[in-house]
Parts: structure tokens; C-alpha cells; sequence
């Protein structure tokens, strides 16, 4: 989530992490850049959650910050994790978000992007970038690796032979095998106000997170959060159906074409997303990002 236009150059300015004690300036700084979209309260929220958040040590807490003569002008909040989710579990991952610098300082918004792109071991992920900006990313270093979405409606699937799995909250655990970082990412993903469940059988138990969301404010969906694998959905499509309340009648997946076994639309080229460093991101795991954390 990106709000940047062009610029004017003053003096005196420096980019550091933020700080504790900056909360409340980068809170209105962000209420500026991004307006009616979001209020202050949401902000205020968002740092709220950053301070929870277990970072990785030596790794910022809530990102890094622009200022001028001690007064704060941009900002870029930085979810720094270690998910366990990837090929390497013990690899580093950030979610950028939130990306506003003052008009008159938009000269020294790449001092700001170097401050937060400057962890080499880390992968980053930019997965909501406003479109103006999705022409620069290139140049610094980003490449795409998710090119569309898929809009299923699981109620709609045919059984799968899995569809009699059954439902089991996050807090519980299940009785068959499960990765060891798997409950953890369910608690937390619960806390942030995503859907967090176990789909178990006799074989294993399998996790799922979604977000419910609304399109242009209003009509609902959920977006695919988290699961082990995107052929997963259609797999559990009914149980997912049997989720009370119920999830939402359509869910949104990330994915690179047509998902075989779901009914529903491809749409190739919406909400690309975008990261930089030594592992690619696998679709279908956008755990400890700004949309599980932050509902952006």
C-alpha cells in the first residue's frame, strides 16, 4: 500500500526507525497521506498491532521514518517475520506498507526506501502497490510473482471425497499430524480478525486463514490468507462451505491461471504482487503480511 507523488527539496533530513515514541507523529502522518481511505483510530490500531508483533531480532519493530529538523514528513511501516512457511524456516520475510512521504520531501523518498530495503538476507514482499509505482519497482530490484487472482465460490464445488473432514477451531489442536508452526500462525492469524480453522481427516490436519473483506466497500469476500496449498480450497471446498458463520459465498486467491476443481473466474493481471530478495513467495501464503495484520 503505496500513496507517493512528486516533490521539492528542503534540508536537514534523515531516515531512521521509527520508535515508541514516535507512534503518535507517524499515526497523523499517515491519517495526512492517506485521508478519508483511513482514520486516525486505524492507525493508531495498525501501530498497536506492529508493537505486538514478534520481529526478528535486530530487525525494526515498526519501520522507518523521514524527518526533518526532528519533525516527521514520510514514513513506510516494515512487518518483519520469520513465518516458517517457506522452503528455509528460519528465512526472513517483510511485508512493506503503508508508504507516504510529505510532497515537499518527496525528493528523499528513495533515502526512505533505501533505509527499508537495506536487510539483504530478507525477502520483501509488496503486495498492494498503488499502480503509478508498479513501473519503478523493477528498478529497485522487485519481480513479480503472482500475476492475477482467482474468484471461486466454494459452495459451488462438487465433492472431493474430503468434503466429510472435519471443522476445528484455531485455539484447538488437532489429533492427526501438523507442522509445528502451524498453530501458532492460526492463534495469531485469529487475533488479527482473520478466519482461522483446521480442516482434519484421518490422514493429517490442514490449516486454513482467511480475511473477509469488502470490494468497493461493498460487496463481501474472502481473501485466501493462508494454507499449505492453493489445490487445498477445492479440496476442502465443502467443508470450508460449512463454516458458521459462514465465510463469505466468494473467496479471492492469488493465483497464475484457472484453479481446476473450483467453480469461479480467473482475472489475469489484478492486484499483481511483487518482492525483492533470496526467496520467491509460493502462492497462497500471505501470513504476517499487511493483509492478514492490518485487513489492507
Amino acid at each position: 500500500m503505496v500513496n507517493a507523488k512528486s516533490s521539492g527539496p528542503p534540508s536537514q533530513v534523515r531516515a531512521r526507525q521509527i520508535k515508541p515514541h514516535d507512534r503518535d507523529a507517524v499515526a497523523a502522518l499517515l491519517h495526512k497521506g492517506f485521508g478519508l481511505r483511513r482514520t486516525l483510530a486505524f492507525w493508531h490500531r495498525v501501530l498497536d498491532r506492529l508493537e505486538k508483533h514478534r520481529a526478528p531480532e535486530g530487525m525494526p519493530q515498526f519501520g522507518y521514518l523521514l524527518e526533518s529538523d526532528s519533525r516527521a514528513v514520510g514514513a513506510i511501516l516494515a512487518i518483519f517475520s520469520v513465518p516458517c512457511t517457506g522452503a528455509d524456516p528460519d528465512a526472513v520475510r517483510c511485508s512493506l506498507s503503508s508508504w507516504y512521504v510529505e510532497p515537499a520531501f518527496r525528493s528523499y523518498a528513495s533515502l526512505l526506501a533505501s533505509q527499508a530495503l537495506k536487510h539483504r538476507d530478507a525477502t520483501y514482499l509488496n503486495i498492494s502497490p498503488a499502480a503509478n509505482t508498479v513501473p519503478t519497482l523493477g528498478a529497485l530490484g522487485y519481480a513479480r510473482y503472482s500475476d492475477g487472482v482467482f474468484v471461486a465460490c466454494p459452495a459451488l464445488a462438487r465433492g472431493t471425497g474430503a468434503d466429510n473432514a472435519a471443522l476445528l477451531p484455531a485455539a484447538e489442536t488437532p489429533a492427526t499430524p501438523f507442522a509445528p508452526f502451524e498453530p501458532g500462525l492460526l492463534r495469531d492469524h485469529a487475533d488479527y480478525g482473520c478466519v482461522s480453522f483446521w480442516c482434519v481427516t484421518r490422514e493429517g490436519a490442514y490449516p486454513f486463514v482467511f480475511r473477509r473483506r469488502l470490494a468497493k466497500a461493498v460487496v463481501p469476500y474472502a481473501q485466501l490468507i493462508y494454507c499449505r496449498d492453493t489445490a487445498d480450497v477445492a479440496r476442502f471446498a465443502g467443508t470450508i462451505g460449512r463454516i458458521s458463520p459462514p465465510l463469505c459465498p466468494l473467496v479471492v486467491i492469488d493465483a497464475a491461471s484457472p484453479m481446476p476443481g473450483l467453480p469461479g473466474i480467473y482475472l489475469a493481471g489484478w492486484r499483481p504482487k511483487f518482492f525483492k530478495g533470496p526467496e520467491r513467495p509460493r502462492l497462497g501464503d500471505l501470513a504476517y503480511t499487511e493483509a492478514a495484520m492490518f485487513g489492507v
